[in-house]
């Protein structure tokens, strides 16, 4: 898409797992921590079917995609004890700080809007207060009762956008994702999406997002008029 075509945005709303923090290589091992029990593989081909899913209905997919003989909930249940000994490890990505904190001081509304649940979210942050700190509000899909239906649906992105004290329009937010579910959720809002995908990600996902980069770091923010750094 060429630049001119990236319109003004005044708000900012953030998706987290595998965008703001490096975590989907170790949801990768703790799945496969279950599933091996029951003589299973979690492998690439599951994990971009469910990127971006509430973690429930991630349990639930993962469950019956490997026919494994227990719950949901029981899958659930066993991932909370493996993210609280693997998810305070996790790090930031790249350019992660530089741009949420060029936003704050710039008094741009951010918000975040993770599927996770509080509770595994809390877990993965707790070594990041400080950056999380930085967010007006946050919504977590996998919790939060205004958010009925995970992504691809654009619930979430709507309730983030709602609670912005100016509650602005879905066209003045901008949305950063990683996930192809994340994208369409932003598109099926009306919002402008930054992808950064993980660099294995077939291709034919990443075509529906507004601009596309490797890295945060590489996000030029005057090109959707918020300030320059």
């Amino acid at each position: 898409m060429a630049t001119t075509d990236f319109k003004k945005v005044t708000h900012c709303i953030f998706d987290m797992d595998g965008l703001l923090l490096d975590t989907e290589t170790l949801y990768t091992i703790a799945y496969n921590q279950i599933t091996q029990k029951y003589g299973k593989t979690y492998t690439w081909e599951h994990k971009t079917k469910i990127m971006g899913y509430k973690s429930s209905e991630a349990a639930q997919t993962i469950v019956d995609m490997l026919e494994l003989p227990i719950s949901g909930k029981e899958f659930e249940n066993q991932l909370i004890e493996i993210y609280k000994d693997m998810f305070p490890k996790c790090k930031l990505m790249p350019g992660v700080q530089r741009l949420l904190q060029h936003l704050k001081k710039n008094n741009v509304p951010i918000a975040l809007a993770t599927s996770s649940s509080k509770e595994s979210s809390d877990i993965k942050t707790q070594n990041w207060q400080h950056i999380f700190d930085l967010f007006l509000h946050k919504v977590y899909g996998g919790t939060d009762p205004e958010v009925t239906r995970g992504k691809p649906s654009p619930d979430i992105f709507f309730v983030a956008a709602r609670r912005f004290p100016d509650n602005p329009e879905p066209s003045q937010c901008l949305v950063f994702e990683d996930s192809p579910n994340g994208v369409d959720a932003a598109i099926a809002a009306g919002m402008q999406v930054v992808m950064v995908p993980d660099p294995l990600l077939d291709k034919k996902y990443i075509k529906n997002a507004t601009i596309v980069l490797n890295s945060l770091e590489d996000f030029r923010p005057e090109l959707f008029g918020l300030p320059p750094y």
